[in-house]
């Protein structure tokens, strides 16, 4: 569904990420894990097309990326969310999921033509908020979830574009701890029978060993290991880099 080749992206001398090579299958999840500096933000920055790599390649279901920019790569099924929680406060929680369905299908962003009229819009819009649990928030203005729900929030904007391979950056990042089984549960049904993959970055090691079918390890860029969670744990390399430091 999704492979690295050799992806690097240097400045200057220093490469910030380093010759990584991965694969990602259909309906796998693949956590990410590593300190801070290891360039797991870059190597999704360079995935989704924010920063050209320097070599390598990024191929999407067989069709080689790298040279496209991020709107193209989302069209052709790449979705992602960000560290830091990015939606349309002012807007209600069904209007931000309607926008992103019609940006996805392609139809008008303003709000006054199509809200009412264009039912298959909303009803994806409906879809996509059931999904993650926020049906009953529909009319909410957005600004005003919790953090949490503002990360299930995101989730159901990334589901309105009908996406392939998801990149989820650290979904856990300021989410009280009542609300993370919530969240978990909601990212664990993104798998499914859907065929969908997921990729994720996150720090919270029972929520990666909870959730990951394979684990890669990056430390200084490099990926130093990636595989099944019994292994990565296991492997005295990775314990002797990362897993004695804090997460």
């Amino acid at each position: 569904m999704l492979a690295t080749r050799g992806l690097t992206w240097r400045i200057g001398e220093v490469a910030i990420v380093d010759s990584v090579y991965l694969d990602l299958a259909p309906g796998e999840f693949l956590g990410v894990i590593g300190p801070n500096g290891a360039g797991k933000t870059s190597l999704f920055n360079l995935i989704t097309g924010l920063r050209r790599a320097t070599e390598g390649r990024i191929v999407l279901d067989g069709q080689d990326i790298g040279a496209l920019p991020p709107h193209r790569r989302a069209r052709l099924g790449l979705g992602r969310t960000f560290q830091a929680s990015s939606v349309f406060g002012s807007l209600s929680v069904r209007e931000n999921v309607r926008l992103a369905v019609q940006a996805h299908r392609g139809g008008s962003m303003a709000l006054w033509r199509r809200a009412a009229a264009d039912r298959e819009v909303a009803a994806a819009a409906d879809a996509a908020l059931d999904r993650v649990g926020l049906a009953h928030r529909g009319t909410a203005l957005a600004g005003t979830l919790a953090h949490g729900e503002k990360r299930k929030l995101e989730i159901a904007l990334l589901l309105a574009g009908e996406p392939r391979v998801m990149l989820l950056d650290e979904p856990m990042a300021g989410v009280s701890a009542e609300d993370v089984p919530e969240l978990v549960a909601v990212i664990k049904s993104l798998t499914g029978d859907s065929g969908r993959a997921v990729l994720m970055v996150e720090h919270h090691m029972d929520v990666i060993l909870e959730l990951a079918d394979r684990i890669a390890v990056m430390h200084h860029g490099a990926l130093l290991a990636c595989d099944t969670p019994e292994t990565v744990m296991a492997n005295p390399t990775v314990q002797e880099a990362y897993l004695g430091e804090s997460l």
